[in-house]
């Protein structure tokens, strides 16, 4: 048993994570960076195909170093899924019915899965999102929630696209200010009315970003649909831990999949946290909480132990390098409680 544990230990130390339990799904928020080569990216195959693309992140002026599509199949040797977030600015088919600029993206990437890993795909924000950022200044997002744009220019493309290969939906919705925060029986509402007129199916997880939305009324929707409750360590949520326990403690997903992400250090605003983790190739002194390590071990545990599977989505922002901090969450999950 000891050399076994060893076993896994070593090849955690070598970044590869597809093997640690077969429960657990370690993935990342997005692939392609050139920050993890020497990592999960062997650097002599990718000579001469690294692309330059400048990055304007706030009052910073960034160059984004970025590996082409095809290095995907290397990650699928070190990682179980793969969150792909691009599919969140765009929907799949145009107001004609034609396939866009992202649905190109994601026949790309079909073309390396070979079946060795599953992707996890956040919904465009234009169904889920409340405002949209329009000629600088947010506006009310008119398709919100709108079942038909989603059934008819996103799920139905991408699902014929992948057939199995998609393990799950992100539906994220946008932090609300207090000024502008509606009742949550309301927002209850608005989720039961458009799950209820979109095709049946286990993989949906919701996001919601505000804190006060995460209430009992809420969540007997979730588990009326088995929609999951995404665990998000994100800028203004609560703890890991706390957010679990708003529901109950309990996990809503019909296909037993909880979903953990971890998206920027709390209280640290996109832009701030983009530009300390650039360019993605080292852990950031300071940035990584000690309790996100904690909760997230904790909660796969008690989520393991309750039958559920878990998926834990790492972004680069959450510490500086995300396959580092793959490290440490799985090194602290083998290790005795």
């Amino acid at each position: 048993m000891k050399s076994h544990s060893n076993g896994i230990l070593k090849a955690i130390e070598n970044f590869y994570f597809r093997d640690v339990h077969e429960k657990v799904f370690p993935g990342t928020a997005s692939d392609r960076y050139a920050g993890w080569v020497g990592q999960i990216y062997t650097r002599e195959l990718y000579e001469g195909k690294i692309s330059r693309r400048r990055k304007k992140v706030g009052s910073e002026s960034l160059v984004e170093e970025v590996l082409p599509i095809e290095s995907v199949r290397e990650y699928f040797d070190h990682f179980r899924v793969l969150e792909l977030d691009f599919t969140f600015y765009g929907l799949l088919l145009d107001s004609e019915r034609k396939p866009t600029r992202i649905y190109h993206t994601l026949r790309k990437y079909g073309n390396y899965l070979n079946g060795r890993g599953q992707l996890f795909v956040k919904v465009p924000q234009v169904i889920f999102a409340r405002k949209l950022m329009r000629g600088g200044k947010f506006v009310e997002n008119t398709d919100f929630l709108d079942p038909a744009s989603f059934v008819e220019m996103f799920y139905d493309p991408i699902t014929k696209m992948f057939d199995g290969g998609i393990r799950g939906f992100v539906f994220e919705q946008e932090y609300q200010r207090k000024s502008e925060r509606i009742p949550v029986e309301k927002v209850a509402e608005e989720l039961d009315r458009f799950f209820d007129q979109v095709p049946d199916d286990d993989r949906y997880h919701v996001e919601l970003r505000t804190g006060d939305y995460l209430r009992g009324q809420l969540f007997r929707v979730l588990k009326k649909h088995g929609v999951g409750q995404v665990l998000s360590h994100w800028t203004w949520l609560p703890r890991l831990k706390r957010q679990l326990g708003t529901s109950g403690e309990r996990f809503f997903n019909a296909g037993n999949n909880c979903v953990i992400r971890l998206m920027t250090p709390r209280g640290m605003k996109y832009e701030d946290a983009y530009v300390k983790a650039h360019p993605f190739n080292r852990l950031v002194e300071g940035m990584v909480n000690r309790n996100m390590i904690d909760d997230t071990v904790e909660i796969m545990r008690k989520a393991i132990d309750e039958g559920q599977d878990v998926n834990v989505i790492i972004n680069n922002r959450a510490g500086g390098n995300a396959p580092l901090i793959t490290q440490m969450i799985l090194k602290k999950f083998i290790s005795p409680k």
